[in-house]
């Protein structure tokens, strides 16, 4: 189900208030039509490191991956979820697949020292996100009493320095709710004039921390009433757009399936703000092994099951899996559930980004957070911190979204439509998968309507990495792997987190290490709904999936505990796309 809303309200800002104008030309380093020797030397940087990714211009320009125009007038009919919008691929080709779309790299989840175990500014956070690759970025300090009172306000007009200070990104603020009775999410919302009252009324209203209770009940009636204000602000222009998507949720295990599905189903089908989680959690450097490394559990999975989680989960689901969420990694688990009935829930990845491994810097003197609401700036330590879990933003993990143009609104129009794809340690440079079938096609979130019986296949095509990552080795992807589950329909137990029909249809081995790999895949004809989505590995830890091997033959390992090198056990995933016959 995605939307054919295109925020006509997207207009020009008001630059005297410091906000960004929502939607401006390609910034310098992605336009190809500006020549080198008209860059900056930070734009040409970032130029050549695109270049040297397989992300920019030469070499696979032609290759229908990055760049290729979108097929609109033979396969007129691409949708954008499940019940069928009507939004068109448009637009450019930056950054990964084709469709017509700029593929433009970010993270929804960074801390900066207005988060209480936080340490680095934002203008640092957001040099260091443009350093990475990232073309957009979402400030997501912890909701607390001392933010509510404090922080929200005083980040502000960091951020606005930060969007000044570097126009070729988009640095959106947001906050990391607490949820009620459940775990942390990001929030964020569109710039904008009223942009700090609204997020500030929010955690003053609606944070968990601030509210809590021992009820059940009131504490999910509680998020839902959060998730319908920020739909009311959106629609009456308060904020142009606001967004919500629940961060490492099976962590605690008290993100129960019914609170999952309660939040997805608080506001407007046709828009809603519940949109999706994070597939795969930060603190990625958590399990790097001792003594170089903190020694301890990927993403910081080391619970168990607690007084308040839901005592239906298996102790699996405490741990990460190839660095991904038990929710994501275990076909036909939790997420596969939420598709099967046929609703949107998308999946992202990203640093959650708080202190850095192997970083120098400390917090500096007079810190006191409770009063200044912010943590003293930092400055250099005695020595490289090996201790720390986390990597900056777009060092490690990046979720690409599908963009119509350079703008906020249009990154989060992709978000809310699915048009997304992840990645760990830059697996692959780029994505392009289509649902083919009875002259029309749908990209990741969109949904292919087609007569009953029409013969459909899925094409796809994929960007090999072209050049080292920011670990200085060029990863090599082995296997890509195509799921696909039968769309059944709403569930008559919400707190289902099963699909029985979701499997591994089929695996294709990679032979080659550079350059574009083609695949297909035909489903056949068609006579019932369902969804496909795509997973991939290098191959180096895979295990039988958790719901056998006839359903998952070799899926992610389970991360161990103080020896789990991230860098050598890469993924990445893929949004569903639907077909839907009629």
């Amino acid at each position: 189900m995605g939307h054919g809303h295109h925020h006509p309200h997207d207009h020009q800002h008001d630059h005297s208030h410091g906000t960004p104008s929502a939607e401006g030309p390609l910034p310098p380093a992605l336009d190809v039509d500006v020549p080198d020797s008209e860059l900056s030397p930070s734009q040409l940087s970032r130029r050549s490191m695109l270049r040297r990714a397989g992300l920019l211009g030469a070499g696979l320009a032609g290759a229908g991956v990055l760049g290729g125009t979108t097929p609109a007038a033979a396969l007129p009919n691409a949708t954008n979820g499940p019940q069928g919008s009507d939004a068109r691929t448009r637009g450019g080709g930056h950054g990964g697949s084709g469709n017509g779309f700029l593929w433009l790299a970010g993270d929804h989840h960074i801390h900066t020292q207005y988060s209480s175990d936080g340490k680095y500014r934002v203008i640092d956070q957001v040099r260091q996100g443009a350093r990475h690759g990232l073309d957009w970025m979402v400030i997501t300090d912890h909701g607390s009493a001392t933010h509510a009172r404090i922080g929200v306000d005083k980040v502000n007009p960091d951020i606005k320095d930060a969007r000044a200070a570097h126009r070729d990104q988009l640095v959106f603020q947001g906050l990391e709710w607490n949820i009620p009775g459940a775990e942390h999410a990001t929030v964020f919302v569109h710039p904008g004039r009223d942009e700090v009252e609204v997020l500030k009324r929010f955690e003053t209203d609606y944070d968990g921390s601030l509210h809590p209770s021992p009820s059940p009940s009131v504490n999910e009636a509680l998020a839902v009433s959060g998730l319908r204000f920020l739909a009311e602000q959106v629609r009456r222009r308060k904020v142009d757009d606001a967004l919500m998507l629940a961060n490492h949720p099976a962590r605690q295990g008290i993100d129960s399936p019914h609170e999952i599905r309660d939040w997805r189903d608080a506001t407007s089908a046709a828009h809603p703000i519940a949109v999706g989680m994070e597939g795969a959690p930060g603190h990625q450097a958590a399990g790097l092994p001792s003594p170089k490394g903190p020694g301890g559990v990927r993403g910081l999975y080391g619970n168990g099951p607690g007084a308040n989680s839901f005592p239906g989960y298996p102790a699996e689901s405490y741990r990460t899996w190839g660095g991904f969420d038990w929710m994501t990694a275990t076909v036909g688990g939790l997420w596969d559930s939420l598709l099967a009935e046929g609703k949107p829930w998308w999946i992202t990845a990203n640093s959650d980004s708080h202190q850095v491994y192997a970083e120098p810097s400390v917090r500096g003197q007079d810190d006191d957070f409770a009063g200044h609401g912010k943590h003293a700036d930092p400055v250099y330590g005695s020595g490289l911190d090996l201790t720390q879990n986390d990597y900056w933003p777009g060092h490690y993990s990046r979720t690409h979204v599908g963009a119509a143009r350079f703008s906020y609104a249009a990154v989060m129009d992709g978000m809310r439509a699915g048009r997304i794809w992840v990645d760990h340690g830059g697996l692959i440079s780029g994505l392009d998968a289509r649902l083919k079938g009875g002259g029309r096609w749908a990209t990741l979130g969109g949904a292919l309507h087609v007569k009953r019986g029409t013969d459909v296949e899925l094409s796809i095509e994929i960007a090999l990495a072209n050049g080292p990552n920011w670990a200085q080795f060029v990863p090599t992807l082995a296997r890509v792997d195509v799921i696909r589950g039968q769309v059944t329909g709403p569930v008559a137990d919400r707190d289902t987190f099963t699909a029985p029909t979701a499997k591994v249809a089929t695996s294709f081995e990679v032979g080659k290490s550079t350059g574009t790999v083609r695949l297909t895949y035909r489903l056949g004809r068609i006579a019932e709904p369902q969804y496909v989505r795509l997973r991939g590995t290098d191959g180096k830890r895979t295990a039988v999936g958790l719901r056998g091997a006839a359903v998952d033959p070799a899926g992610p390992a389970g991360d161990v505990r103080g020896d789990a090198d991230p860098w050598q056990d890469l993924w990445f995933y893929s949004n569903p796309i639907w077909v839907l016959p009629a």
